[in-house]
C-alpha cells in the first residue's frame, strides 16, 4: 500500500462542523493544490514524513478516541489516501474527510462523512471549486462556506440556492479569523434568512490562533 506524507497528527478538540466540541484526532496530510489568500495551514503545503497506513492507524489508535478527521492541505491529492479512508472505517472509527472542494470526493468511502469547503471568492480559488460534487454529497456530509466579507457571503448564500445545498446536508458558514467579525456574519445570516449554521474555529478560541497540533 501507497505510503502518505504526513504533516502531523494529532489529538484535540474538534473546532468546527456539526461536531465542534468534540474531542478528535486529526491527521493532517502534506501538500495542497490551492493557494487560499486566508490559508492557516500554509505549512503543511511541503512539510512531512512518509507514513504506512499501518504506522498512522497504529498512531490514531494510541490516542483511544473514536473520531477522526483526516484534514490538510488537501487530503484528496495524495494517492493513496482511500485505503486510509478504508483502514479508518474498517477499524471502527467514526470518520471526517475535510476537501477543498476541487477534487473529487465520489470515491470516498461511503462510511466517512465528507465536508467539502468550497471557496468563495475572497480565497482567490473560486474557480477551483468542482460543482459537479454537489452530485455526490448525502445527508451525511456537510458543505462549508468561509466567508471573507459581505460579497463572500451574498455569493454562498447564492450557491445555496442555486444548488439547493440547503436541502441536500448542513451548510456551514464561518469567518476569516481576524478578517471578518463573528457578529457581522451572524447579522447576515439572520436578516437574510439563510439557511446556514453559523460556526466559528473554537480551536482558535482555546488556544492562541497560531498554534500547531490543536
Amino acid at each position: 500500500m501507497t505510503d502518505l506524507v504526513v504533516n502531523e497528527i494529532f489529538h484535540s478538540i474538534q473546532g468546527e462542523s456539526t461536531h465542534a466540541g468534540r474531542p478528535c484526532v486529526f491527521v493532517r496530510l502534506t501538500y495542497c493544490n490551492l493557494r487560499c489568500t486566508w490559508c492557516d495551514t500554509a505549512y503543511a503545503f511541503e512539510e512531512g514524513s512518509p507514513m504506512s497506513v499501518e504506522a498512522i492507524l497504529a498512531r490514531v489508535k494510541s490516542f483511544g478516541c473514536p473520531l477522526v478527521e483526516v484534514t490538510g492541505g488537501e487530503p484528496l491529492a495524495q494517492e493513496g489516501v482511500h485505503g486510509l479512508f478504508r483502514a479508518l472505517c474498517d477499524a471502527g472509527f467514526e470518520v471526517l474527510v475535510e476537501t477543498g472542494g476541487s477534487l473529487d470526493i465520489s470515491g470516498i468511502d461511503r462510511r466517512a462523512r465528507r465536508i467539502v469547503d468550497f471557496k468563495c471568492p475572497g480565497s482567490g480559488m473560486e474557480k477551483k471549486n468542482l460543482w459537479s460534487n454537489v452530485g455526490s454529497l448525502t445527508s451525511r456530509d456537510e458543505v462549508k462556506f468561509v466567508i471573507a466579507d459581505r460579497a463572500d457571503f451574498d455569493w454562498a448564500a447564492g450557491k445555496m440556492r442555486e444548488h439547493g445545498l440547503d436541502r441536500i446536508c448542513t451548510v456551514l458558514m464561518s469567518v476569516v479569523f481576524g478578517q471578518l467579525e463573528p457578529v457581522e456574519l451572524a447579522r447576515w445570516i439572520l436578516d437574510e434568512g439563510t439557511n446556514a449554521r453559523f460556526q466559528l474555529q473554537a480551536h482558535k478560541y482555546i488556544w492562541e490562533p497560531s498554534a500547531r497540533g490543536v
